[in-house]
């Protein structure tokens, strides 16, 4: 029984580890990308607008690998600033990850 409490809260555990790692870069997103954007990666905002951001839904994104966003995400591209010393390679990696939830089509 003591195995099975065990098991239970290092899975338990494991799980709020997981959610606490989704959530920053949700956050990250909101606070440092969405302004151009868009909440959506849609990049219906008014910056996004007057700066011609692709949506993250755009062909020209979607044929991106994630090694070159992230190259542009560290250095910059055109208007896009770089990120790489106001964030780690790990957070962009993750930002990369979370904008690819916004790619998926729903079922």
């Amino acid at each position: 029984m003591k195995t099975i409490l065990r098991i239970s809260a290092i899975l338990l555990c494991a799980g709020a580890v997981a959610g606490a790692c989704a959530e920053p870069a949700a956050s990250v997103y909101k606070t440092k990308c969405a302004a151009c954007h868009g909440p959506m990666g849609d990049a219906s905002t008014p910056a996004g607008k007057a700066l011609k951001v692709p949506s993250f839904t755009s062909e020209a994104v979607l044929k991106e690998t994630d090694a070159n966003m992230l190259a542009i995400a560290m250095n910059g591209k055109g208007k896009m600033p770089a990120w790489n010393d106001k964030l780690s390679a790990d957070q962009l990696r993750a930002l990369i990850a979370f904008i690819h939830t916004f790619q998926k089509k729903p079922q």
